[in-house]
């Protein structure tokens, strides 16, 4: 095996021996996925500032090293970190939640936001300003970065904002001669060379005038209508929406983002939340067409949660909903690196249970009274359906007169939640989403694999609740559906009866989406669990044409030069 102490000494003397990791021990955090694959490093690589993360950028070119760009490594499909080792050059990856600036421009109207900052700090930072970040529930909860969700166009559960998105970004590319170039796309003067720019923007060198007003856009600006569009035959949103690829927007790591610059939004005056049910799909169907086609306003958010989902988050993801509820949000991010170094050293210490840390929180859980409001509870009783949709000012009466009517005449219930309802229903759905993971964990040995689909349906799609056909239904144990209705993105996990051939199943599901026109993954990338389209390599092979940054994305070639 090559020697690459030089190297490595070379990267120890830009960023400081500290943030140089190659123990394999101190790697498994960086090269083992959130929930999804797993590969070898030659190295980690923390860098301090912007000068520091061109510089080692500058040095794994040189050495034809693979790059991957890392920030919170949150991903639910192994796009951050390597996948195998089957790669044909040393990977090497860079992560950079230690350069975490944001920078308020515009009157917060806008922000600048460097590698690693996250939406949680985003939060914070408008908290004054009584602004609000593209996110506010799911990804700012557990860390995850304002760079990343921007490079995988995440979507979020907010109605009126669609997927992350911007045109104005700081980004280094690898151009088909194998040279670095810095682009400049902020929208703000900031110099002429590489070193002068990265200096001037992590120092908040820049005046007023420095910044560019013009119409490239910074979020957005036509989900809210497109979200409108009941009869149309495509989804609202989708990973790989030509629309919003652009640059570092949807990017997946194959350029190396230095800033973005993104919108805000203000905050609701007041805020409602409704909660419905129902034994009835077509029930939702019918509100979800008249709320987006008739409410003069729209919706902030409108979550689903079928009955078995309910039940498994109530039993599974207890302990998460009592940490968030009584710790808050930002102990999240701490407890899952407790939560990952505690496995990372149970499998060292033989005596430990698999899966030790989901079993002791688990357990830890059993000990707490039952969390869930009363109505919850009775709705859970009456209604295999469930739905939680949150509305602002105007909206409010908006909505409260029309369930009123509604009602009467269809099949289900609604009640208006208090302050203290409105929180746990939000946050239920929320911490749904790790239930599956947590089942799977204390049940493992008794089931098959655990299968997470994120789907898009056409916005005109009535049947959007699963009826799987038998011969795919006999091979699940456990189905758990929650989604966001009004945009019909849908998560649909399994876990797989014992011996059956998870691939081959999961190929015959998404055939059966496709043939009815939907698009996947929505909201959570492509990683290296979704076989990316045909436009989606040529946007990544644009942008990275020598295939050194997070190669093998989509399930697309390792190669160099994309052999």
């Amino acid at each position: 095996m090559k020697d690459y102490s030089k190297v490595i000494n070379e990267f120890e003397s830009f960023i400081g021996k500290k943030f140089v990791i190659t123990n394999k021990w101190h790697k498994q955090p960086f090269i083992n996925g959130w929930r999804y694959g797993s590969g070898d490093a030659l190295v980690v690589l923390k860098p301090g500032n912007l000068l520091e993360l061109w510089r080692i950028l500058e040095l794994c070119v040189s050495n034809d090293f693979i790059i991957i760009m890392q920030a919170a490594n949150t991903g639910l499909t192994g796009g951050s970190t390597p996948y195998g080792n089957d790669y044909d050059r040393p990977v090497v990856i860079i992560n950079t939640l230690r350069i975490n600036d944001i920078q308020i421009i515009n009157n917060a109207k806008q922000i600048i936001a460097l590698s690693g900052s996250t939406l949680y700090d985003l939060e914070k930072k408008l908290k004054p300003f009584n602004r609000d970040p593209h996110s506010v529930i799911g990804s700012t909860s557990i860390g995850a970065s304002i760079v990343g969700g921007v490079c995988n166009n995440s979507g979020g559960s907010l109605v009126k904002r669609g997927p992350a998105y911007t045109e104005l970004a700081l980004y280094a590319k690898l151009n088909k001669d194998g040279s670095l170039e810095l682009i400049n796309e902020l929208g703000i003067n900031l110099g002429e060379n590489p070193e002068t720019i990265l200096r001037n923007i992590q120092n908040r060198n820049y005046k007023q005038e420095d910044i560019i007003y013009n119409d490239k856009l910074a979020s957005d600006d036509k989900y809210s209508e497109i979200v409108r569009g009941i009869d149309e035959t495509t989804p609202a949103r989708f990973n790989s929406d030509k629309r919003l690829l652009y640059g570092a927007s949807g990017s997946s790591g194959k350029l190396a983002v230095f800033a973005v610059r993104l919108d805000t939004y203000s905050k609701p005056r007041k805020n409602k939340v409704f909660y419905l049910g129902t034994n009835n799909p077509d029930v939702f169907w019918k509100i979800r067409r008249d709320i987006l086609s008739k409410f003069k306003n729209l919706p902030t958010l409108g979550d689903y949660l079928h009955r078995d989902c309910y039940d498994a988050a109530k039993k599974y993801s207890k302990d998460n909903f009592i940490v968030i509820e009584k710790l808050g949000t930002n102990f999240l991010p701490t407890l899952f690196k407790l939560k990952r170094n505690v496995d990372i050293i149970a499998t060292k210490l033989k005596f430990f249970p698999d899966k030790f840390s989901d079993r002791l929180m688990q357990f830890l859980s059993l000990f707490f009274p039952n969390h869930l409001p009363k109505r919850m509870e009775q709705f859970r009783e009456r209604f295999e359906h469930h739905w939680i949709v949150e509305i602002s000012d105007e909206g409010i009466d908006e909505a409260r007169e029309y369930f009123d009517r509604f009602f009467k005449d269809y099949d289900g219930d609604f009640f208006e939640c208090n302050e203290k309802e409105g929180k746990k229903a939000s946050l239920h759905r929320f911490v749904s989403a790790s239930a599956i993971g947590r089942y799977h964990a204390l049940k493992y040995k008794e089931v098959g694999e655990m299968m997470s689909l994120d789907v898009a349906f056409p916005r005109n799609e009535k049947k959007w609740f699963e009826e799987l056909p038998t011969e795919i239904d006999d091979q699940i144990e456990k189905k758990f559906y929650y989604g966001h209705l009004f945009c019909h993105v849908q998560h649909q996990n399994y876990i797989l009866k014992k011996g059956v051939n998870s691939e081959k199943l999961k190929k015959e599901i998404l055939q059966s989406y496709k043939i009815r026109g939907a698009e996947f993954p929505a909201e959570h990338n492509v990683g290296h669990e979704y076989k990316a389209k045909t436009s989606l390599i040529n946007f990544y092979k644009s942008l990275d044409p020598t295939n050194t940054f997070n190669p093998g994305i989509g399930i697309s070639s390792k190669l160099k030069n994309w052999e």
